[in-house]
């Protein structure tokens, strides 16, 4: 009853008949909510969010100057207890909502969409999510033994928590040299819910869930989207087809697969 109360309390009050309405919890724990007329998202978050949802708040408001699409801060607050974040609501649907069939046709469209975004100039960007600090919440990650498993490659569910670094680690310096040569405004979790897309045109219309954008080595994007590629199209043909068109609007004529494989085994230890 207390938690009801300190949510009516947080939550803006709303005009006329419109109400807030749960959507679901998400991963990082906190609660959110739709505006009954899908104008408008409420993130809930408690004591020990609040600065994860405060830098979501910055980072949105940020991206919102950039016309790149993304969703408008309408309200912000916070309490000791809580703290509250209210977007507006980007149009179209999640990318993993789509079919196959037609999520490989608005590929075109996301893939441009993320290279607009990391055509950003670097030095307008006031957040960083650089590998070192990505090290070191896999690190808090581990050794709170936090670890997602189920977002774990099926030959690391097994791996002893203290030793999932251990195949990295001796690759950080050369991927601290190549971040400092590419170092681009990145999402941080380039992944097929956070990217919107017109059902009827299949044009990107924006992304979504900016709490971990910041200046980093693009091939923090680029491996997520590799590896919801392989997700997402079982077709080998088709998966193939998306990835040419990923890397040609990157301008990069031979990714670098051992650079793709260190992030994506890197990130599903931060988050936790």
């Amino acid at each position: 009853m207390a938690l009801q109360v300190q949510v009516q309390e947080l939550l803006p009050k709303l005009p006329g008949n419109l109400e807030w309405q749960m959507v679901n919890d998400g991963e990082s724990g906190d609660m959110v909510f739709r505006r009954s007329d899908g104008a408008a998202f409420a993130k809930l978050a408690r004591a020990s969010r609040i600065p994860a949802l405060e830098g979501e708040y910055l980072r949105t408001d940020w991206l919102s100057g950039q016309q790149i699409g993304s969703a408008q801060v309408q309200d912000w607050s916070k309490t000791d207890q809580y703290a509250c974040l209210v977007t507006s609501c980007v149009s179209g649907v999640s990318a993993s909502a789509l079919s196959p069939a037609d999520l490989l046709k608005a590929w075109p469209s996301i893939a441009e969409k993320f290279w607009q975004l990391h055509q950003l100039p670097s030095e307008s960007c006031p957040f960083e999510r650089r590998l070192l600090q990505v090290v070191a919440t896999a690190e808090d990650v581990i050794s709170r033994n936090a670890v997602n498993r189920d977002f774990l490659d099926d030959a690391d569910k097994d791996t002893p928590a203290e030793k999932l670094l251990d195949p990295i680690r001796p690759q950080i310096p050369l991927r601290i040299e190549q971040e400092t040569a590419d170092l681009v405004v990145c999402h941080g979790d380039a992944c097929m819910p956070n990217i919107m897309v017109d059902p009827k045109t299949l044009v990107c219309t924006g992304i979504i869930d900016l709490g971990r954008l910041g200046l980093a080595d693009r091939y923090q994007d680029l491996a997520l989207m590799t590896g919801n590629t392989r997700e997402t199209w079982q077709d080998e043909r088709q998966a193939e087809k998306a990835l040419q068109i990923l890397f040609k609007t990157q301008n990069i004529p031979i990714p670098d697969l051992e650079r793709l494989a260190f992030y994506l085994k890197l990130d599903p230890l931060t988050w936790g």
